[in-house]
């Protein structure tokens, strides 16, 4: 039992395909079946929030037409009751009902609660239009409720632990913040930025002075630079312009610790410099120690 445990998690590092292959095809011992929309619920782990009306529309003009061609993917919680959550094919659900059908083909499969979970993570995943708060939610989920760590939610999914962190630091913007990234209004990188503002209270205004104006990542980083006091430096101080590799090297610095890395050249020996990583507050100090492998334990 164990082996087989291990073998599934490591095709969940590999997709959906790896564990369940050919996942909308029934298998030898599997039937296409025809079930009531009514007896059919959403995924109750779906991170996906928002389905794009105009395609819902057209696809069920689609269904309308010809039918669904493809089966959906359910599974039965309890085989004394004819209620069914769906695994796979929560669009072609939803425009079904669109399309005011009463029945969907649909494969009836034998699957965990764990396998479900991780199944419509990796299905939305891999569409890659999940919005950036919809996916930290989805590793969140994973993280609470199969009780994993970053380190293991990053193997399984084959994302890197920086990845995974980075994304999971969305959650703790306030929730007007969190309302313009779900809304596509604020992108990821702008996101970031706003996290290593110091004065939370200013986190929101700022957010949607980003949105008002349209600032850059560059801009925004500038304006959480003087907020923090970090621009606060005597006029007469040389300041050394960052060559392009300087800027290469600090946005590859970001990306791998998602906090607004600073490299500094000395002025006089531009062989030489610093490099300043922001932390936000002992777990994030813990965060970034644990990127650089560190354990103070």
């Amino acid at each position: 039992m164990a082996s087989k445990d291990k073998d599934q998690n490591k095709a969940l590092g590999r997709g959906i395909g790896a564990l369940f292959a050919d996942v909308d095809e029934p298998t030898s011992e599997e039937s296409v079946v025809d079930l009531a929309l009514t007896d059919i619920h959403a995924n109750p782990y779906q991170p996906r929030q928002k389905f794009d009306q105009a395609a819902l529309k057209e696809l069920a003009s689609s269904i309308e037409k010809s039918g669904v061609f493809q089966p959906i993917i359910v599974r039965q919680p309890d085989v004394e009751v004819k209620k069914y959550e769906i695994i796979a094919g929560e669009r072609r659900f939803r425009a079904s009902k669109l399309a005011k059908q009463t029945t969907i083909p649909a494969i009836v499969r034998d699957v965990t609660e764990e396998q479900m979970m991780e199944v419509a993570v990796l299905e939305n995943l891999q569409r890659e239009d999940l919005t950036p708060l919809e996916e930290a939610e989805a590793y969140d989920s994973l993280m609470k409720k199969l009780k994993l760590t970053q380190a293991e939610v990053s193997k399984r999914l084959g994302k890197s632990r920086p990845y995974i962190a980075n994304y999971l630091r969305l959650l703790g913007l306030p929730a007007g913040v969190k309302q313009l990234i779900q809304k596509g209004q604020l992108a990821m990188g702008q996101a970031r930025t706003l996290l290593s503002l110091k004065d939370k209270a200013k986190l929101e205004p700022l957010a949607k002075r980003a949105v008002k104006d349209n600032l850059t990542v560059r801009q925004l980083e500038q304006i959480v630079a003087r907020y923090n006091g970090d621009a606060e430096k005597p006029a007469k101080k040389v300041t050394v312009k960052k060559s392009p590799y300087i800027r290469a090297s600090e946005e590859q610095l970001q990306e791998k610790f998602g906090t607004a890395v600073s490299i500094q050249a000395k002025a006089n020996k531009k062989d030489q410099g610093k490099i300043e990583i922001p932390y936000l507050s002992n777990d994030d100090l813990t965060r970034i120690l644990e990127i650089l492998h560190i354990d103070l334990n």
